[in-house]
């Protein structure tokens, strides 16, 4: 399971927002499914920062953040990782694991039924149509995340070089993404694990 040093009620973390109280299991449950059953054709990046940050205000963006980075860090995918993550900063194991339950049960099983449906009818044009729509709507939220998020990072050049070095590496040069998360992850965590709680690393 995936650990923190900080608790709930490090006063870091209500830095940029008024923090609701720490989710309960059964709040952990709810608000995963809710971010699994959101995010219809894909966007859950920017789903889970909706509810999580803006919703329930669990979390602020910068902690978010940092979870999601844990997350896209370790094997398979990332708002699973990213639900564990969650799970257990606020209540131990059996957080995480009512919080991977929330992220999969009811999603698991409506995918199997519309999987179903969708090998029943997909030769019917509208339904290539539909699925294209959602798609975009997908891809238009995840957009929207980078936007909201982007404002925290202007100032600091550090952090938009190394993205933009990510960038170049991953789409420009096709560097698979194994070797850019050896080289980058390393460079980003020397540079900014002398930073504390100054916000600059020069």
């Amino acid at each position: 399971m995936i650990e923190l040093p900080e608790s709930p009620d490090d006063p870091d973390l209500s830095s940029q927002v008024d923090l609701a109280p720490a989710p309960s299991h059964r709040d952990l449950f709810f608000g995963m499914m809710q971010v699994a059953l959101s995010a219809f054709g894909g966007g859950l990046s920017a789903w889970s920062q909706r509810i999580i940050v803006e919703q329930r205000r669990w979390m602020d963006n910068t902690s978010f953040l940092t979870g999601l980075t844990v997350a896209r860090l370790f094997p398979g995918p990332n708002q699973i990782n990213m639900a564990v993550y969650i799970g257990a900063r606020f209540q131990g194991s059996t957080g995480a694991l009512a919080a991977l339950a929330g992220m999969l049960l009811v999603p698991f099983s409506l995918l199997m039924l519309v999987g179903m449906t969708y090998f029943t009818f997909r030769t019917l044009p509208l339904v290539d149509r539909l699925l294209a729509g959602v798609v975009a709507a997908a891809a238009g939220m995840a957009l929207s995340m980078g936007f909201k998020i982007l404002d925290q990072y202007l100032q600091d050049r550090v952090a938009l070089m190394l993205a933009l070095a990510t960038f170049m590496a991953m789409s420009v040069f096709h560097i698979r993404l194994i070797p850019v998360v050896l080289v980058a992850g390393p460079l980003a965590m020397a540079w900014y694990w002398p930073r504390g709680s100054a916000g600059s690393g020069q």
